[in-house]
C-alpha cells in the first residue's frame, strides 16, 4: 500500500479536537483551556471540537458510536486540517472495527497524539497507508511553563517538510503539571543511551509499547520488516513487564526486517535503569547487530517530541555521532 502524507499546517487552519479515549470532561477537571487557545492563536490556528468530546461514562470515556461519529466527522469535514486528540487512555482499540478506512484515505489530513492514541495511529498506517503523528495531546498544550521544546519539536514537524535531527533536551520533568503550574520538577538530562552501535534507516512505527502489542493478531497491526521502532511505556509498566512486552513484540514473524529500536525515556515510577534495559535488551536475539537507542525524549516524560508513523528516518549510533533523524514526515 502507497504510503500517504497529509498536508502541513497553514496560519489560518482548523484543528479539530476529538476524543477517541478519555473524554474532556474528567481532563476540564483542572481547566488549562485559557493556555490551550492562547497557544494555538500564537500559531495562527483555530481550535473546534467533536460534538462527544465532553460525553463521560463511568470509564472516563464514552460510547464508541460517539467516538467513532467524531473521528468520521473530523475526516470528512474539509474545512478541518488536522485532528488533534484530547488525551490518551486505555480503549482506543475498541474503535477499530468500526472505522470507515476508505473515508479516511479518501480524506488524508494530520492526526496527532500519544499514549493510547498508539492503538488508532498504527491501525490507520495500517489500513489507509496514512501517515499520523506521535506527539502532544490537547491537553499537552495546557503546560504553562517548560514547554518551548514540545512545541518546537511539533511546529517544526508539523508546518515543515525538512528533517529534523533530534537532539536530547537539556532538561526534563516527570511531573504532574496539570495540578500545580506553578511547582515544577525540572531534571538534569543525563543524555541518550547508546545501548547497541549501528546505523538504520526505514519507515517508523510504534508508540506506547503495551498499545502498540494490543494489535497483534489483528488486522491492524502495522509491519515491521524495514522499520526504525520506536516504543515507549509509561509508569504502568516496570522493568519485568516492559522486558515481556519487548519480547512478545520482537517474537511477531516480521521482527526479523526491524532494522533499529529507539526506547523512550521512562518514568520514574517504572524503576527502569540503564543497567536493567541493558540486561532486557542483551537477552534478545532479534536485536543482535543492530542499532539501540534509549531514554530519547518520546513517553510520558516532558518535553515530548513529535515523530511520524509511517514515516521515513535514520538512527545513527557510531563512536563519532549519535543521533535520530526524521527524513520524511
Amino acid at each position: 500500500m502507497d504510503v500517504i502524507f497529509p498536508l502541513k499546517l497553514n496560519e489560518g487552519d482548523v484543528v479539530r479536537v476529538v476524543a477517541p479515549a478519555r473524554s474532556r470532561a474528567m481532563v476540564m477537571e483542572h481547566d488549562h483551556t485559557d493556555i490551550i487557545r492562547s497557544r494555538f492563536a500564537e500559531l495562527g490556528l483555530t481550535l473546534s471540537y467533536g460534538s462527544h468530546v465532553d460525553e463521560r461514562d463511568a470509564l472516563d470515556s464514552s460510547s464508541v458510536a460517539s467516538r467513532v461519529a467524531d473521528l468520521h466527522e473530523a475526516f470528512a469535514d474539509p474545512s478541518v486540517a488536522a485532528i488533534l486528540t484530547v488525551i490518551g487512555g486505555y480503549n482506543c482499540n475498541e474503535l477499530l472495527p468500526f472505522l470507515d478506512w476508505e473515508l479516511i484515505r479518501a480524506n488524508p489530513k494530520i492526526l496527532c497524539g500519544y499514549s493510547d492514541i498508539t492503538a488508532l495511529q498504527n491501525a490507520i498506517l495500517t489500513r489507509t497507508g496514512l501517515v499520523t503523528y506521535s506527539g502532544p495531546h490537547w491537553s499537552t498544550f495546557g503546560m504553562r511553563d517548560h514547554f518551548e521544546q514540545t512545541l518546537r519539536w511539533f511546529t517544526s514537524v508539523m508546518f515543515d517538510t525538512a528533517p529534523i535531527t533530534l537532539a536530547p533536551a537539556a532538561r526534563w520533568s516527570d511531573d504532574l503539571w496539570f495540578l500545580d503550574q506553578d511547582k515544577r520538577v525540572l531534571i538534569p538530562n543525563d543524555g541518550w543511551w547508546s545501548i547497541r552501535p549501528g546505523t538504520a534507516e526505514g519507515h517508523l512505527v510504534g508508540g506506547n509499547l503495551s498499545t502498540l502489542n494490543l494489535l497483534q493478531g489483528t488486522p491492524y497491526m502495522p509491519s515491521l520488516d524495514g522499520a526504525i521502532v520506536i516504543v515507549e511505556d509509561d509508569l504502568e509498566s516496570h522493568p519485568a513487564t516492559f522486558a515481556r512486552g519487548l519480547t512478545s513484540l520482537l517474537q511477531l514473524p516480521d521482527a526479523p526486517g526491524i532494522r533499529g529500536l529507539a526506547i523512550g525515556r521512562f518514568q520514574h515510577a517504572s524503576r527502569m535503569s540503564r543497567p536493567l534495559l541493558e540486561q532486557i535488551v542483551g537477552s534478545q536475539p532479534a536485536l543482535t547487530g543492530i542499532p539501540v537507542l534509549a531514554n530519547i525524549d518520546v513517553g510520558h516524560t516532558y518535553p515530548l517530541a513529535t515523530f511520524p508513523i509511517g514515516g521515513q528516518g535514520r538512527l545513527t549510533i557510531t563512536d563519532t555521532a549519535t543521533n535520530l533523524t526524521v527524513l520524511r514526515h
